[in-house]
This record gives C-alpha cells, sequence and structure tokens, in this order.
C-alpha cells in the first residue's frame, strides 16, 4: 500500500537532472506508456511512502523509466532524491513484489490501473500538484465525468440531510452532472443513490483496494455502480488494501480534485466532509454548503463553512449561477477550451465569478508575482478572464 503524503526532502544533496520528456499538469512526464513500463508503475504504488513526490523524483531521475528506477541499486535510488529510509524500505519490500505479475493480477480482478499518460485518466485530477501517480478503476469513465460535483457530509445524517442531498443529486443528475463520493455510510451513500435513481451517473472514491469494498454495508451499491454502466469505482491504493484511518483524507483529496466544486450537505465539526471542503478551496474549486438548524450539532460544520465564505445554496439553481454553467455541453466545451500551459490552467482553476486580487492569486499559488502577472495578463487577452477592478480578476465566461 502506498502513502500518498510521502517525504518530500532528501539526505541526498545530489540534484537529479531534468527528464527530457515534456511534463503534464500535475508534474508527470508525458510519454507512451507501454503494457510492461505499466507493470512497473503498479509495483511502485504497492511500496508504503512511495507516493506523488517519490514517484516524480524517480521520473525525472530515471528519465521517466520506472523499469530502470525498480531495478536500481542503494546508491542510485538516494542520488535520485529519496531519503534513506524510504531507499532502505523499498529495497526490502520490492525483494516481495513481482511487477511482471502485478497486471494479470488486475485482469483477474477486472480492475485497470491508470496513470497520467493515459487518456482515461481525469483531467481534472491530473492538474493536482499530489495527482495520484497510479489510479485504480472499476467500471466506466465517460468525457462527461469533466463536468461532476462532489456531494459529502456526516455519516450520522438526519432525515432533513438526507432529503437534501437526494433532492440535489437527483436534479444535478437530471442536468447531466456526475455525482462523485466516498462510498461512506450517511450522506455518501444517499447521493450515489439518488444520482443512479435518477438515470445519471456517479463516481465512488475509495480508501482500500476495489477489491476490499468498504464498508461492507454498501458492497451491493458499488457492485450496482459498476454494472449499471453508470459510473465507476475508485481508487489510488492497490487491490488487498484494506481501509485505514490515515487513507480517508488523502482519499478526500481525490473526491475534491474530481469536481468543479463540493457540496456539503451536512456536517458537524468534526468531519471528513470538512476536509473535502478544504482540499476543494486548495485546489481552486468552489465549496457550497446547505445552510442548518443552528441548534443542530450535526448542522455545525455547514454553518461554519458558510459564514467562513462557503456559498450559501438553497436550490441546484444556486449551484449553476455560482459556476456559470447551464448545460453539460456548455462544462464541456469551457473544459476543452482549458489552455495546455500548466501554469495558465492553475491560475485559471483559482478563478471564478468572484473577483480574486492578483495578490491573493499570488499567495494561493505560490507562483513568483511577476509570473503570475504575465500569465493574467496572457489569460485577459485570449478573452479567457477579465479585469473587474484594480487587479481584481474573473473567469470571462
Amino acid at each position: 500500500m502506498s502513502d500518498t503524503m510521502d517525504d518530500t526532502t532528501s539526505d541526498s544533496a545530489c540534484v537529479p537532472p531534468q527528464a527530457s520528456t515534456p511534463a503534464s499538469p500535475g508534474g508527470f512526464p508525458r510519454a507512451p506508456l507501454s503494457e510492461e513500463e505499466r507493470s512497473y508503475w503498479v509495483a511502485f504504488s504497492r511500496i508504503r511512502g512511495i507516493g506523488p513526490a517519490s514517484f516524480k523524483k524517480l521520473l525525472t531521475f530515471f528519465h521517466g523509466e520506472l523499469s530502470a528506477a525498480w531495478k536500481a541499486g542503494r546508491a542510485e535510488l538516494l542520488y535520485a532524491g529519496l531519503h534513506t529510509r524510504l531507499v532502505e524500505s523499498l529495497l526490502r519490500q520490492r525483494a516481495l513484489i513481482a511487477p511482471e505479475e502485478e497486471l494479470a493480477r488486475l485482469q483477474r480482478l477486472d480492475i485497470q490501473a491508470l496513470t497520467p499518460r493515459d487518456q482515461l485518466y481525469p483531467p481534472a485530477l491530473e492538474r493536482l500538484n499530489d495527482a495520484p501517480p497510479v489510479l485504480y478503476l472499476r467500471g466506466q469513465l465517460s468525457p462527461n465525468d469533466q463536468c461532476a460535483l462532489a456531494i459529502v457530509g456526516t455519516r450520522r445524517m438526519s432525515a432533513y440531510g438526507k432529503l437534501v442531498t437526494e433532492h440535489l443529486a437527483t436534479e444535478l443528475a437530471r442536468h447531466g452532472m456526475t455525482i462523485v463520493s466516498g462510498l461512506a455510510v450517511g450522506i455518501d451513500t444517499a447521493a450515489h443513490m439518488a444520482a443512479l435513481a435518477a438515470g445519471g451517473r456517479t463516481i465512488a472514491v475509495l480508501a482500500c483496494g476495489l477489491d476490499v469494498l468498504y464498508p461492507g454495508s454498501n458492497v451491493n451499491l458499488a457492485r450496482r455502480i459498476v454494472s449499471s454502466g453508470q459510473g465507476a469505482l475508485l481508487s489510488e491504493y492497490p487491490p488487498g488494501t484494506y481501509p485505514d484511518s490515515g487513507n480517508f483524507p488523502a482519499r478526500n483529496r481525490i473526491i475534491a480534485g474530481l469536481a468543479l466544486g463540493v457540496v456539503v450537505t451536512e456536517a458537524p465539526q468534526k468531519s471528513g466532509a470538512l476536509i473535502t471542503a478544504r482540499h476543494a478551496l486548495e485546489a481552486g474549486r468552489d465549496v457550497f454548503a446547505v445552510p442548518g438548524n443552528m441548534f443542530s450539532r450535526g448542522s455545525e460544520g455547514v454553518n461554519r463553512l458558510i459564514r467562513d465564505g462557503a456559498h450559501l445554496i438553497t436550490s441546484v439553481q444556486d449551484i449553476l449561477d455560482a459556476l456559470n454553467l447551464f448545460t453539460v455541453s456548455q462544462c464541456l466545451e469551457l473544459q476543452q477550451a482549458l489552455p495546455e500551459d500548466p501554469v495558465e490552467r492553475q491560475l485559471l482553476a483559482l478563478l471564478n465569478h468572484e473577483p480574486r486580487h492578483i495578490d491573493e492569486l499570488t499567495r494561493t499559488s505560490g507562483l513568483p508575482s511577476s509570473q503570475v502577472a504575465a500569465t493574467l495578463l496572457t489569460l485577459e487577452l485570449k478573452g479567457m478572464i477579465k479585469q473587474v477592478g484594480a487587479m481584481y480578476y474573473v473567469l470571462a465566461r
């Protein structure tokens, strides 16, 4: 099982050479991937401690060839930028894994392994700085899944929370939006089931292997998502991985990354849904919250989100208006119009209809102010954004 939040520091002072292949927005080099090479991506995903940052270091140092990284010795792995403890752990775990057997195992389980080099890999997810190097898929993805909204909330939902979730998921599905959630009991379950019942699409992101299916009470729901042809199960964890408490916060960043925005329908102060909302903000996505009873502990989290600036919503139209969307075809046109330049895409992801100052964009993006200013000018000349005040910008759509 891989850890998504791996160390980014190194015991080696050696600066690895630059990769010869161009990088995707998420930082992974683009190049056709052979099935043999894919087996090494899968094998590395089974190494505990190897997450997105370590993948990028290995791909950079070994010029995009993970087969070479798999066969490398201790010294080379240290020069690649991995810290000593991780190298020692990798060498121990590597001896127990046969890459050539990994793809055969996935085929037996009817699971696909996607990498950022594959066409099926979700473009919105690829743009995350910590995009999963390997994404396991069961079911079907669709181009329309680029127009997705996440619906999340508490496991202990009230009758009100269930009603609101089912209403929003149903109406969004009827508008052609894919519903993304985490297959947990409560709000997640209500969202998935409502989307299916409405004839829409839904994606469940798991914090375990796709052959494990947690929680057990939702095994039939997971199977229905796949067998219906109306959606997919996704996980960054390889088969055989059982749910662990640390997996769920990491899983939540994928839920947020797949969607145009995150809708929180009901959540207490301490809720994984609030972690998903935080990931959404960090990724430049919109956060929507349904106001709840001020005396209800189950509404404390959503009410706090609204107090802190989340969009207060009372209808699906509120969501569509905030995103400036009317139809899925319009949404797809906007997605396809996104530029290839990763910096332009990063800044576009931080903008919506609410004016944002260039200083805020600089702080949020972590980019140099000169680069932000130059990129905003380029996007303005392309007609993709517009200035609505002294250095305040919005999307021009």
